[in-house]
């Protein structure tokens, strides 16, 4: 029997699927804060975390640093897990995963920056469409930041900033 879910999809809009159309997608995410500012991938008219889909070959730690690279241009290495959730999610904005309703397992972690400079010479084509340079916003205007995703992203990165002691 299907179960009837409720999916987000990118500007937090609830909709009602059956669950037999989920993808399984777990996805990592990673909080650099320098300053008193995070880094941010600017995408469309919002901002998301760096970050994405964990692919079938890879660990959390290698999709991370990889994905992180690609859409910042920044090596970095895990610090510490700071939250986990699960979202039905469906990616509207996107092309490539038009149609597609997702169950991803969400994992955020702290990162330090180990190399690199900020960049977009790592996009993907579709990320080229929609994708700018990343942004450091100050964590004290991150309550008036749109972001692009279906998380209470301003209370995960209250989380964060409880653990690193900000």
């Amino acid at each position: 029997m299907n179960k009837k879910i409720i999916c987000r999809d990118s500007d937090n809009n609830k909709f009602e699927i059956d669950s037999n159309k989920l993808i399984f997608r777990p996805s990592v995410y990673g909080f650099l804060i320098e300053d008193n500012k995070i880094l941010l991938s600017k995408q469309w008219d919002g901002y998301d975390f760096p970050g994405g889909g964990i692919n079938i070959h890879e660990t959390i730690e290698e999709a991370l640093k990889r994905e992180f690279f690609e859409e910042t241009g920044i090596n970095i290495k895990l610090l510490q897990l700071v939250h986990c959730e699960t979202s039905f999610f469906h990616p509207s904005h996107s092309k490539r995963y038009k149609g597609e309703y997702w169950n991803c397992p969400l994992i955020y972690y702290l990162v330090k920056k180990v190399g690199g400079e900020i960049s977009k010479d790592n996009f993907d084509e579709e990320e080229k469409g929609y994708a700018d340079l990343p942004e450091w916003i100050d964590l004290d205007n991150i309550k008036q930041t749109k972001f692009i995703n279906s998380v209470d992203s301003v209370a995960i990165i209250e989380k964060a900033k409880k653990l690193i002691g900000k």
